[in-house]
């Protein structure tokens, strides 16, 4: 064992520390003696004073020793931006405005929403409805400093400062430098508004941020799922831009996508009925947007649907940054988004072309009006699904008409098919002869049922995008924007689902109903080579629809069953009172007697078959 030798220095050092302490008790109760009567009246001078024993003197001397202290080492690690980070402001704290439609609470560490909660709306599950909630969002802006350092502003501290304007709510939140110079995020929600406004401007900047290095702004936001099907939801959760004046598109239906455009005027993640939008005054000259699914298996109950980032590059003017923008954070409702008059509306997916114009100029104007006069939208749905057959019904008319005329001439189309069975060329010249003689054409039963084809379309956008139905019943559907259930299933069916939604059957039944009717009568002609098998197409759309539709928003299974119920009504209505195929059939015959001039297309056609059978005929002399 090692021998323990004595330390003279040790010695001396516990004898002056002894020596100082003794000395310093001896000083502190004469200062006290001496000194208390004073102390009462500082007391009441300084009533924030709260350490009695020590001098206010000492106090902010120690103070202001461990304030520089602070800013040393904030400096060294942030540069000029450490001034910020010395501040009573530098803290986890957040600031909390609210209007009767929105909450938000800003953080004053990144100076960004860190909560949205719309007021008015909950979930599938009645949990209340947040964009932004426990970090699924992110806000920031990445610089590099004059001398050398990269920084990003969701690393930094804010100083938060609320204001009052008349009834709008202002936050400035400024990341220092100094007392007058900042970045500064402005933040001003108006009462009753969804949309806020957002600025950010830089004061005396310009020897501090580095112009020759890129100054990126990045927004992310995780999509939490809000709606009872994760699969129809994630359907309609996607990224949305307005680029070069006025274009606009989306990325989100893959698992995973980039794109980038110049002149970003917007940038939209949507979750089929939320949205959050940046808008921007100055357009931003480059953005960079990805899209990644986080749906990997529909079975496990998910939080997040999609994961959408952007990044926009910010430009210094004189050495400062100054952009006027705005946030939405609501509902995609068309009504709510087209009032801004900011191209918002195409936000919301009505179609393209003509499908869109149907949406916006027809259905949206006529739905809102019977949802505002009649009891319920599922009655809404219904009487303007009558509406819309009845205006149809000229078209179905002429297509029934046509099937008619086919019926009476199918003996003798049968007939020219047997006795030209081994010339294609003279069976097909003999045929238009007879459809051209008797005034009638496959054709025309064709024609109208494309015709109706873009309002089946536009319906088919509208309803998954009527903001109107979410969470709004009906008999025993619980929300006309989401599957309605009869029945849950012990086990999950590929593509079809873990339950049983009866506006989908009722809806296919209705569909092999017409088809039958539509069809019937063309599968009891012979078959012909190429063309396509009827009977297979008759029960493939009902299965189509019953599969398909199972996750699908129950009030466009309540339209299509409506509408083909309605349309079976009107074809009865003109087979049985209306159409008299024995007048068809006279009146076919009266055609046929009459010399039928020829349009110069069929005319053309019938001469290009004659050439082409008398070439057939040389070939075979020779």
């Amino acid at each position: 064992m090692e021998e323990k030798k004595f330390d003279v220095q040790s010695l001396i050092g516990f004898i002056l520390i002894g020596g100082i302490l003794i000395w310093m008790l001896y000083t502190n109760s004469a200062s006290e003696e001496g000194l208390e009567p004073q102390q009462e009246t500082e007391q009441v001078e300084v009533p924030g004073n709260t350490d009695s024993n020590q001098p206010p003197q000492q106090q902010e001397a120690q103070s202001s020793g461990a304030d520089s202290t602070n800013l040393a080492q904030a400096h060294e690690r942030l540069g000029a931006f450490g001034y910020s980070a010395s501040l009573p402001s530098a803290t986890e704290n957040t600031t909390t405005i609210s209007n009767d439609v929105l909450e938000l609470k800003i953080d004053n560490k990144g100076g960004y929403i860190s909560e949205a909660r719309l007021t008015n709306f909950k979930t599938f599950d009645s949990i209340p409805v947040y964009l932004i909630k426990d970090g699924n969002a992110s806000f920031n802006i990445n610089f590099t400093t004059t001398d050398g350092r990269t920084l990003d502003t969701e690393n930094l501290y804010f100083e938060p400062e609320v204001t009052q304007s008349g009834d709008n709510q202002i936050i400035s939140m400024k990341l220092k430098v100094s007392e007058n110079e900042f970045l500064e995020y402005r933040y001003v929600l108006k009462p009753g508004e969804y949309m806020l406004d957002f600025s950010i401007r830089s004061q005396g900047l310009n020897g501090v941020l580095n112009s020759s290095r890129d100054i990126n702004m990045d927004w992310q936001l995780k999509g939490y799922r809000h709606a009872k099907s994760i699969s129809y939801e994630n359907k309609y959760t996607e990224l949305i831009y307005e680029y070069e004046d006025g274009d606009d598109d989306y990325l989100g239906a893959g698992d995973f996508e980039e794109q980038e455009d110049e002149d970003i005027t917007y940038v939209a993640f949507k979750q089929h009925f939320f949205t959050s939008i940046l808008l921007t005054d100055t357009p931003f000259s480059l953005g960079k947007f990805t899209s990644e699914n986080l749906v990997q298996d529909e079975e496990i109950d998910t939080v997040y649907t999609k994961n959408f980032t952007a990044r926009m590059p910010l430009e210094l003017k004189g050495g400062e940054l100054n952009y006027n923008m705005n946030w939405y954070y609501g509902p995609t409702d068309y009504k709510i988004l087209n009032d801004y008059d900011r191209n918002l509306d195409e936000i919301v997916p009505l179609g393209w072309g003509i499908f869109g114009w149907i949406n916006k100029y027809v259905f949206i104007p006529f739905f809102s009006f019977l949802s505002g006069v009649l009891p319920s939208y599922g009655i809404a749905i219904i009487v303007m699904t009558i509406v819309v057959r009845i205006v149809l019904s000229p078209v179905t008319y002429k297509s029934y008409l046509s099937q008619a005329k086919m019926k009476v001439l199918r003996p003798e189309i049968n007939e020219l098919n047997e006795k030209y069975k081994d010339n294609a060329m003279k069976k097909q010249q003999e045929t238009m002869k007879l459809y051209s003689k008797a005034g009638a054409s496959p054709m025309s039963g064709c024609l109208p049922a494309l015709m109706q084809i873009p309002v089946f379309y536009a319906l088919f956008q509208f309803f998954p995008s009527a903001f109107q139905l979410r969470q709004k019943g009906f008999l025993w559907a619980d929300d006309l924007s989401s599957y309605d259930t009869i029945a849950e299933l012990p086990f999950h069916i590929p593509f079809y689902g873990d339950h049983v939604s009866l506006f989908p059957i009722l809806a296919s039944i209705a569909i092999f109903i017409y088809m039958m009717m539509t069809t019937g009568q063309s599968m009891q002609q012979t078959q012909q080579p190429g063309m396509p098998n009827m009977k297979f197409i008759m029960y493939l759309s009902p299965l189509f629809m019953l599969v398909f539709f199972n996750n699908f928003a129950s009030g466009l299974s309540l339209y299509y069953f409506t509408s083909n119920l309605i349309t079976i009504g009107i074809m009865l209505v003109i087979k049985y009172v209306i159409i008299d195929e024995d007048k068809i059939h006279a009146k076919i015959q009266e055609n046929k007697k009459k010399p039928k001039k020829q349009n110069k297309f069929t005319r053309k056609m019938q001469e290009m078959m004659e050439q082409a059978e008398q070439q057939k005929n040389q070939q075979k002399k020779k």
